[in-house]
């Protein structure tokens, strides 16, 4: 090797704990893959893609995902069209309860979830209506939206693409300190019924809509 090297005994040794964490670590990965080909393994159970907290991905709890969905389908319906805007466990669910009566699409940055094939649509929310052809105007029943940052321009945007593509009802999941805004430019209000995440989010999160909830009227 040319340049500056270094001898052996400067090279930092690990501790006995820290490989050992790491080789659990290993070991659970790659049980997690092959669990992935598995014949067991379902694709649209909520975390079978793993978070990426880079992405700012938290998921939903099971109870909170199939509670969200149940009220989308409820909402449309029973059948209809519904599109979920970065929120894939709430699409997972819906896979499992809809069938082939709910059109569902997930509009979604983190390309892992192509593996839905056509109900993928690759979106970045800092392009709002950069959607294919096909999405047209106004074409969902409802449009359920958990934008990835508590960030007003991430929710002015978000609010764009949701615009376009609802006919009318929304549910927007996000953080509390979102509420006048989300009041300001989509008219939504405060639910009662409060999301749960997998993991502690150190942001208080709540739901706004501008319809009643059937979760609502039943607590």
């Amino acid at each position: 090797m040319e340049g500056g090297g270094r001898d052996d005994d400067d090279v930092p040794q690990l501790s006995e704990h820290t490989l050992a964490a790491l080789q659990e670590f290993y070991i659970e990965q790659q049980h997690k893959e092959s669990m992935k080909s598995g014949p067991g393994y379902d694709k649209f159970s909520v975390g079978a893609v793993e978070e990426d907290w880079q992405l700012s991905q938290f998921w939903y709890s099971d109870e909170t995902a199939l509670c969200l969905a149940k009220e989308a389908v409820e909402a449309c319906g029973g059948s209809g069209r519904i599109a979920c805007i970065s929120a894939p466990s709430i699409y997972q669910k819906l896979k499992g309860l809809g069938g082939d009566r709910v059109f569902v699409r997930l509009l979604e940055y983190d390309r892992r979830f192509s593996v839905y094939g056509e109900d993928f649509i690759f979106y970045d929310y800092n392009e709002p209506l950069k959607l294919p052809e096909d999405i047209e105007q106004n074409s969902f029943d409802i449009v359920i939206a958990d934008p990835p940052y508590l960030s007003e321009q991430c929710l002015q945007n978000t609010a764009q693409t949701i615009q376009y593509l609802t006919r009318d009802k929304i549910l927007l999941c996000t953080g509390a300190v979102m509420k006048d805004l989300a009041a300001q430019i989509l008219g939504l209000s405060e639910c009662k019924f409060i999301p749960q995440h997998t993991r502690s989010l150190a942001n208080e999160f709540r739901c706004y809509s501008n319809f009643l909830l059937g979760l609502d009227s039943k607590s």
